[in-house]
Parts: C-alpha cells; structure tokens; sequence
C-alpha cells in the first residue's frame, strides 16, 4: 500500500500523540481519522500541567505549525522549581530567566484544545472504544469497536496510552506496577484560599521527601495548584486500610498520620485540599518495550514505551507522533514507513526506559534530583 494513493489512516486515541501525528499528517496532505472512547473533549479532567522540551515537545509542535502558539498561551514562569526538606527548609531554587524557552508549561486541557483546534473539522470520531484489531498482517486491518462498528484501514497507529488495545496486535506485553503510587489533591483560587500554600509552590513546581515519601507540588492555569503525594505502597493500599477512594477524611487522616513527622506547612499540601483525591498507581511496561516487526500495525507513546510519569512521557509521545507523520509522508510505502519511524524510535525508547528504570522510586529519596537539570521531571 504506497502512501501515493492515500492509505487509510486509523489513529487510536486522541491524546497529544494522536492529535499531533494527525496534524502533521494533514499538512502533508494525509488524511487521517481519530478514534476516541471519549464521548466528546470535554468528557473527563484532562489532568495537570506538563512542561514540552525544545528539543522533542517543541520539535513536534513547530512541524505542526503551531509552535508560536504554544508560545503564545504557555507559562514560562511554570520553569520555576523548587526543592524542600520535610521541615519546609528550601533546598534548591530554579528561577527561569527571561526569555527561557526551554521547557515552558501548558495544562494538558489546553495543549488537546490546540491540537483539536488545528484539525480538520470531522477528524476525530468521539464515542469509539475500540475492542480489537484482526485482519491480515499486510492489511487491509480490521478495527472492531464495542458498539458493533467495524472499520478498515491500511495503517493502525496505537496511540492509545498505557492499557493500549493496539499493542495486543503485536505485542503480548502489559504494563507491570512499579511499587511506587501517586495520590493527587487539587487545591483551587489558591492565591486566595490557599495563599500559604501558594507562596510555598510559587509559579512552578516544588518537591520534598525523606527517602520514604515525598510530595510534588505543581502550579497549574486557573489559579490552580496540584499536589501528588508519593510512596511505596501495594497497588490495593486504599483498600488495604479499610477505605475507598471516595472515602476523603480518612484517606487525609491516614496521610496526615504517615507524614506526622513532617512541619505542619508541609503537611497542609496533603491536607487543605478541595474534594476527593485522584489515585495514580504508577505502572510501566518491560525494559526494553520492543515487538516483531508488523507492516499495517505501530504503536507511539505509552502504548508503545509507558515509562515512570518523570517529564518526558508527553514529549516523546509528541516526537514519536512528528517522526511516524513525516516517515509516512516521506516513504513509499505504509511498510517502508514504518520501518523508518521504528528504526529510530526504538532505540531512543530504549534507551530513555533504561534511563528511568525504578526511576519513580527516586523521587522518594531525600537526595533528590536537581530540577535545574533536563532529566529532573
């Protein structure tokens, strides 16, 4: 199938990888179709902020001609980071200068309405959970939705994330828990509900732990502010203790117990918090993530290299999204295309998920990484 007479495209998921690999497909002229299990964009909280890097995020969003944009509606100041003790003691301060452009912050939410916005009306097909992939390998596939829909295409593209149903086409591996559990609290108006908590976060992140716990707090749009309390625990610790997750004062009260030896202002981060918290077991696939080449299947971001949620997830997702768009506008063939993209994509998923192998339990430790530094988020 030669990308001369336009294959079918399908995309599954539309998140930033997605979204950018059908951008920068329909600037070449590639029509492409989004599938979503979403009944729309605004069905669920997009989640907190993340940082896009110069040198893969950015990359991906200047091939999409939308870099300017991003420029336009980022938070430089979101660069900042800061570093405590449990006492509350500032460690380690980050102040971008002015003009930093490295790795500017945008709330996820608005990162999808850009990538959304840029799109051609119609490309993406809310309302679809897809159930499987069959067909021969050398195509056309088949895509089997759960409301009885089938659908063909040429190329299959997983961009479907950690529980990825495209992966099952050609890869038998499944994401495995890493011992190590997030627990998100959301504080709003904090300027004015929460000015101690505020002036503590200052306009980008701050981290703390103690080698078996730890917090990172993060600046959000909005007047916003994000905390995820870390630590080593089972899976099923919730329930473990005898709570649900909707179950909030004694999930604080469990917390505030653990962190009883931390300042009372440190504690207010996991303990002042506006409604329920979000739990986030944190899951990753097997070092090195890799499978048998397939001509009409691949797979980018999480669904192709989930790693520990330490800055680079979205940026490779978006850099592996721009190189899989180009090889497809660039080479013959689907087959020839995807051999391009996964010559390159592979190696360098490799490489970055032995970087942060058990990385997630680093972040309990006192000696935390300098956030000043690339690999620190």
């Amino acid at each position: 199938m030669t990308t001369t007479t336009t294959p079918r495209v399908a995309l599954i998921g539309a998140g930033p990888g997605g979204l950018t690999c059908a951008r920068i497909l329909q600037r070449h002229g590639i029509t492409a179709t989004v599938y979503d299990r979403e009944s729309g964009p605004d069905a669920r909280d997009q989640g907190g902020t993340l940082d896009l890097h110069e040198d893969n995020g950015q990359t991906a969003l200047r091939e999409a001609g939308l870099l300017e944009e991003f420029f336009r509606i980022s938070r430089p100041e979101g660069q900042e980071m800061r570093q405590m003790d449990p006492a509350g003691t500032l460690l380690f301060h980050h102040t971008p200068e002015a003009g930093e452009r490295f790795k500017p912050e945008i709330d996820r939410g608005q990162l999808r309405d850009l990538l959304l916005g840029s799109l051609t009306p119609g490309t993406v097909r809310w309302g679809h959970t897809l159930r499987s992939v069959d067909g021969p390998a050398d195509g056309p596939r088949r895509l089997h939705f759960t409301d009885g829909t089938t659908v063909e295409a040429d190329l299959v593209i997983g961009a479907d994330g950690a529980w990825s149903k495209v992966r099952r086409a050609i890869s038998p591996a499944v994401p495995q828990y890493s011992g190590i559990s997030f627990l998100e609290a959301w504080f709003h108006d904090v300027d004015s509900r929460h000015a101690d908590i505020a002036e503590l976060v200052g306009q980008g992140g701050a981290a703390a732990a103690d080698g078996d716990r730890g917090l990172f707090a993060q600046r959000n749009s909005g007047d916003h502010i994000r905390v995820y309390v870390i630590q080593r625990v089972p899976v099923d610790w919730i329930g473990a203790a005898g709570l649900t997750i909707e179950d909030t004062d004694g999930i604080r009260a469990l917390l505030l117990d653990r962190f009883r030896d931390w300042s009372p202002r440190m504690r207010r981060l996991l303990g002042d918090n506006d409604g329920r918290y979000v739990d986030r077991p944190i899951f990753a696939l097997p070092v090195p993530h890799t499978w048998e080449h397939n001509p009409t299947v691949t797979l980018l971001g999480d669904a192709a290299h989930l790693m520990p949620p330490l800055g680079v997830g979205v940026n490779l997702a978006m850099l592996d999204a721009c190189e899989l768009a180009l090889a497809i506008a660039e080479n013959a063939t689907v087959d020839a295309a995807i051999r391009a993209y996964e010559s390159t994509m592979l190696p360098r998923s490799h490489e970055t998920q032995k970087l942060l192998d058990n990385g997630a339990a680093e972040l309990l430790s006192a000696e935390l990484p300098d956030f000043a530094t690339d690999e620190a988020r």
